[in-house]
């Protein structure tokens, strides 16, 4: 797939994986509804890097690499998100999970050295901007306790511990881990992590014989892990952590129009002002920089002469 495909697919998917979680939040324990998530998003990797005879073999030290990775993407990262949202309303843990372009940025930095350019930073910016404008409504209705400010250092802590993991996932495909054969292993590892913390805090593992709850994991299990999580830790490594990342800005923007067809959302000045000013970030974030636009059209400038002076 290209980068656009990848983009669109981890944005479309992910903008509507909250009507899913919606119906996994209930009588069921947080924990183990995440550990039947992943477990299954494996087994579906396992038996898909079997038909096609993908080499799932590695060594110690690389499944250790995977080991942290499914750890900190698919365990430690939903947990806190999960327990944050029983202090905080979905508004503030959603502005307090789209700071993750901005772990990225710091982290890619610091692990890889990488450079930033004043776009990224810029669209960075807006998208943030648009994130807390398209729910002011909500944040003017917030009162700042400790069960508040308890709930956003838990979730920052959350998107910490998902930046950490796409940081080591870079490193795995630099490793030559292919992203399936990582993503086959890591979400087992952070389904059994999942389940050993839900082991450990007493949590029991019922399941929901429901026709929403069944359906709602296998949409999180099969689209929202394996298809979304492939496409979006590929592009990733194709793009850049920064630049791949502002797609968690974006989910919102997903999220309000569904809402508005499946829960009646009413829209305000707030909510164009903000889509308008994620969509703005967004496109400052895949513009082409003037050096390079200006660096393709002399390279075409120079191919057009050479044709020229072939013809003749």
């Amino acid at each position: 797939m290209n980068n656009t495909v990848l983009y669109l697919l981890t944005v479309l998917i992910w903008g509507s994986t909250w009507i899913a979680i919606n119906f996994q939040l209930g009588d069921v324990a947080p924990e183990a509804s995440i550990t039947y998530r992943f477990a299954l998003a494996a087994m579906v990797l396992f038996a898909y890097c079997g038909l096609r005879k993908l080499p799932l073999k590695m060594s110690l030290k690389q499944h250790a690499q995977v080991a942290a990775f499914g750890i900190t993407l698919f365990g430690f990262n939903y947990f806190l998100l999960y327990q944050a949202q029983q202090h905080i309303n979905s508004a503030l843990s959603c502005i307090a999970f789209s700071t993750l372009m901005i772990f990225n940025i710091i982290n890619a930095r610091i692990w890889y050295k990488t450079q930033i350019s004043k776009q990224v930073y810029l669209g960075a910016f807006l998208g943030l901007i648009g994130i807390v404008t398209l729910f002011w409504p909500e944040i003017e209705e917030l009162s700042f306790t400790d069960a508040t400010l308890y709930g956003l250092g838990l979730c920052l802590i959350g998107t910490l511990s998902a930046s950490t993991g796409n940081m080591i996932s870079i490193r795995n495909q630099r490793s030559q881990i292919p992203v399936v054969q990582a993503n086959t292993w890591g979400m087992l590892y952070g389904a059994i992590f999942m389940s050993i913390l839900a082991v450990v805090q007493g949590k029991s593992f019922t399941f929901e014989m429901s026709m929403p709850y069944i359906s709602s994991l296998l949409f999180l299990s099969i689209f929202g892990s394996v298809i979304a999580f492939g496409c979006y830790l590929s592009l990733m490594n194709k793009i850049g952590a920064q630049k791949t990342s502002y797609a968690n800005i974006l989910f919102p923007g997903v999220a309000v129009i569904l809402s508005t067809f499946f829960e009646g959302f009413q829209w305000h000045a707030y909510t164009v002002i903000g889509l308008v000013t994620i969509l703005a970030g967004n496109l400052v974030i895949i513009a082409k920089p003037k050096k390079v636009k200006k660096v393709e059209s002399v390279r075409s400038h120079d191919a057009d002469k050479l044709a020229v002076k072939q013809a003749t």
